[in-house]
């Protein structure tokens, strides 16, 4: 039976090309998609997504329910956008057709409903900030306890950061709200940088998916990707793909090595530090705070088996068995 996911996403490229993996993928029932700021403004995260439903004839692309998430930080600070990496939509070079034309939409506290009506079925994955998510714990904390489990892009534990020397963009952008949810959610698993910065997707792989698809979106918009990582890294060999490596993790666990450990967000306002994932190694942990209460531990992904990500990746995009 297929997984039912909830994801919480900004709808930048990366995340796009984790939309379309889902609807490709016969094992992910993309029940609803949380539209949030983060790589772009939220009406056009919510643009892109009509696109996509518009582009995928499908049942399950036409019955995904849209919500309307976050415009704003839980810090208050006005969020800075970054078209040089996705474009001015999120889609590379791309201008969804009906752009500004969606209007005013608002329905954020519906997402209740797909949480009550799947409950323990459910799987919440968030690929971009954490502040919608971290709104329904403030708002429905009980009700966030049904949900069976909870995949999180975010971090970089003992590597470069994306937006700091030691900080991730998810965190980084609202370490409060990263925060709340590491604070309050069980049975999460952590996907950082460590791990999404190795599921490479190359211009070769690119071309291949692109010979055996119809859909020249994922082209276009990978291409586009890979550009801006070319110019600012001559030696990378292909895109990150951060967001499609969090969906996959939902049922292709056995591509990680985890250790569960617990898990601290450096609340600064401003510094390198900001948004710092800080996890606990040592083997006695924290003592006095564990005399105090039972400390919150979350399994965190270190080590990815490429090979096996390449062939689940290429065996979805492409609609061909890779062995």
């Amino acid at each position: 039976m297929a997984q039912k996911v909830l994801l919480f996403a900004d709808v930048g490229i990366d995340d796009v090309i984790a939309i379309i993996y889902s609807y490709l993928n016969n094992d992910i029932d993309l029940v609803g998609i949380v539209a949030d700021y983060g790589n772009i403004p939220r009406e056009n995260a919510i643009d892109n997504i009509l696109y996509l439903r518009s582009l995928f004839q499908s049942e399950e692309a036409e019955t995904t329910r849209i919500y309307a998430g976050a415009e704003i930080p839980m810090t208050a600070e006005l969020p800075e956008f970054v078209p040089e990496i996705h474009g001015e939509f999120g889609l590379g070079p791309i201008t969804p057709p009906t752009a500004g034309e969606n209007g005013t939409f608002e329905n954020f506290f519906e997402i209740i409903d797909v949480i009550e009506e799947y409950q323990d079925e459910l799987v919440i994955v968030n690929i971009g900030r954490l502040t919608s998510l971290a709104t329904m714990f403030i708002l429905y904390g009980e009700t966030m306890r049904e949900v069976k489990e909870y995949y999180i892009m975010g971090g970089a534990f003992w590597v470069p950061g994306n937006v700091t020397a030691v900080s991730e963009a998810n965190f980084h952008g609202d370490p409060v709200a990263a925060q709340i949810v590491l604070t309050y959610a069980d049975n999460v698993t952590i996907i950082p940088m460590n791990v999404t910065e190795r599921a490479i997707v190359t211009p070769e792989m690119v071309n291949y998916i692109d010979s055996t698809t119809g859909l020249p979106l994922i082209k276009t918009l990978l291409d586009y990707y890979y550009d801006f990582y070319k110019e600012r890294d001559p030696n990378v060999q292909g895109s990150p793909m951060h967001d499609v490596l969090t969906i996959m993790a939902i049922n292709r666990e056995d591509m990680f090595t985890f250790y569960n450990l617990p898990v601290q967000i450096i609340q600064a306002v401003t510094g390198t530090e900001r948004g710092q994932s800080i996890a606990d190694i040592r083997a006695f942990g924290n003592l006095e705070e564990e005399s105090e209460t039972e400390i919150k531990r979350h399994r965190i992904a270190f080590q990815l088996d490429y090979p096996k990500f390449f062939k689940q990746f290429m065996t979805i995009m492409s609609g061909q068995l890779f062995e």
